[in-house]
């Protein structure tokens, strides 16, 4: 009689459970409660995924509210009147919409709220910054506000990855429904730089393929594109006081192929293009070592007058500037002052790593004056952490990839860091050692050892309060054409560019890789030659 009263009380119970789980699936998802990686209320969404599940970066916070907006051929875009910028990039979306839809969404300052999707930088929320937003999705209508254009823009990335992946499409796409989940978003980065570095000097890569990689970079929220113009295997800048710079030094690439060079006019078009997508522009001339290719170009670089050999090897370490002659000061000073009158962005790089070649007291010298020129055009100088061994101005950036004593020494000097540790964030590191393009030499950097960091987490002494951002440098050993680019940097480039956005707090692998795999779709409608992680349960 005991055991059935026990089990009647068992029964009993489960049914409860039973009927407690069933009701909480059944209500709105989140009604009152805001969605992050580590609630409770975010586990039990993923039993009844939307695309709020799938949104990488993951924004600060999401109350979902279970229904849906539908874009339809009536929707149009409503801006604040008399406002350029908004109207600019209420027409970047309308250009978005259109092809895969067949839709022809206006721009209007004169229509009501609802069914439209509304920008607005009117009466927003000064606590989000300039790169924050408010997304606010009904089903009678979509508004986006912000205190600043930037904000407005990684806004209306937040509503792209929220339609079906088919809108990346550049034909109609019959049949899709365009739904949006409805939800409030209130969204900010973690940091200011969140940035990818490409390298166009090893192998060169031309305009076309420099703005492809833009447009998957804004799609991420990433804000700093930091080109690689120099090195011993190329020149990749005109500079007209210096024309053989590029008619020698750019003739060539790794493996002895044709090299290329952008013009004055290429660049221009780049950063412009760059400029749209809220993308700055960050142009490295390397020195005093990786110069080769000038050296080839002008003989008075030499402490020897003569004129080295093109090289198209992969060794580093062998090649300097020479301190001793005043030409290249001049040299320097020409260079950096024409690369700063066409960067309206306010960051010039100067290399100086890996100078094996050069005295310390030389590259001392060297490195000071760098850092001035660059200051006295009015930027900002950036430079690898070696240059921690010189006296550093208040201004300058210092960015962390392999010595952490001297990144260390730069906080020390009141240096603020770009992190890019090579073990985590060199997304020219091989997946594993089948891998066919990339290199090894820091580590096989897998789609999950590329997530699994914190950059306040890594160096001792070294805290958010010191830390710019994080940037994902591609060095072009063994890229040659945009996919293998694609293939290097996607997906992994996406993980780099949420620990640039979200908040550490909640981060997880297991919950990460879910939202990337949902991600395929959207990477094969944008036609990006990815790598299909075996750790990640593509979609």
């Amino acid at each position: 009689m005991l055991y059935r009263v026990r089990m009647h009380r068992w029964t009993q119970s489960f049914a409860v459970l039973i009927t407690c789980v069933v009701a909480f699936v059944a209500m709105p998802l989140q009604q009152d409660a805001f969605m992050n990686p580590s609630s409770p209320t975010y586990a039990m969404a993923q039993m009844t995924t939307t695309s709020l599940d799938q949104l990488i970066p993951m924004p600060v916070s999401i109350k979902a509210t279970g229904e849906n907006f539908t874009l339809t051929a009536d929707t149009k875009i409503v801006v604040d009147p008399d406002s350029a910028a908004l109207t600019t990039l209420g027409q970047q979306l309308a250009a978005m919409l259109q092809p895969a839809t067949g839709y022809e969404v206006p721009v209007t300052d004169a229509a009501p709220h609802e069914g439209n999707i509304r920008l607005s930088m009117m009466d927003t929320d000064t606590t989000l910054g300039d790169e924050g937003y408010t997304l606010t999705i009904r089903t009678d209508g979509v508004a986006i506000s912000a205190a600043q254009p930037a904000g407005i823009f990684y806004g209306l990335q937040t509503l792209r990855q929220l339609l079906p992946a088919a809108i990346e499409a550049k034909t109609l796409q019959q049949g899709v429904a365009w739904d949006v989940p409805t939800a409030t978003i209130r969204d900010y980065p973690r940091f200011a730089w969140r940035g990818t570095m490409l390298d166009v000097a090893r192998h060169f890569f031309g305009v076309e393929d420099v703005k492809r990689y833009i447009d998957y970079l804004a799609l991420y929220k990433i804000n700093r594109l930091h080109l690689h113009l120099s090195d011993d295997q190329g020149w990749r800048i005109e500079i007209k006081s210096w024309p053989k710079l590029t008619e020698i030094g750019g003739s060539k690439e790794v493996g002895g192929g044709e090299g290329g060079y952008y013009t004055q006019a290429d660049y221009a078009e780049i950063v412009d293009y760059a400029a749209q997508h809220f993308i700055t522009i960050v142009p490295e001339i390397d020195m005093p070592g990786h110069t080769n290719a000038a050296l080839a170009s002008y003989a008075e670089l030499n402490c020897d007058g003569k004129a080295r050999e093109l090289y198209t090897g992969t060794n580093v370490g062998f090649s300097t500037l020479c301190a001793d002659k005043e030409v290249t000061y001049q040299f320097m000073e020409d260079v950096i002052r024409e690369l700063a009158a066409m960067t309206p962005g306010a960051y010039i790089h100067i290399g100086g790593d890996e100078s094996s070649a050069t005295k310390h007291e030389d590259y001392l010298k060297m490195v000071e004056r760098a850092q001035a020129m660059v200051a006295a055009q009015g930027k900002q100088a950036v430079g690898w952490e070696e240059i921690a061994r010189v006296k550093l101005l208040p201004t300058t950036l210092v960015q962390n990839w392999n010595n952490n004593n001297l990144t260390q020494e730069a906080v020390k000097q009141g240096a603020k860091i770009i992190m890019s540790p090579a073990k985590k964030t060199y997304i020219d590191m091989k997946y594993d050692p089948s891998t066919k393009l990339g290199l090894n030499w820091a580590a096989y950097i897998e789609v999950l050892d590329a997530y699994q960091w914190d950059p306040a987490e890594m160096l001792p002494g070294v805290n958010d309060e010191d830390i710019a951002g994080v940037e994902a440098p591609l060095w072009s050993e063994t890229t040659q054409t945009l996919d293998d680019i694609e293939f290097l940097a996607f997906p992994r480039l996406a993980g780099h560019a949420e620990i640039g956005w979200s908040p550490a707090d909640g981060r997880s692998w297991d919950e990460y890789k879910v939202r990337l795999g949902a991600q395929a779709a959207r990477f094969a409608a944008l036609g990006i030659d990815f790598y299909r992680a075996p750790s990640v349960p593509w979609q």
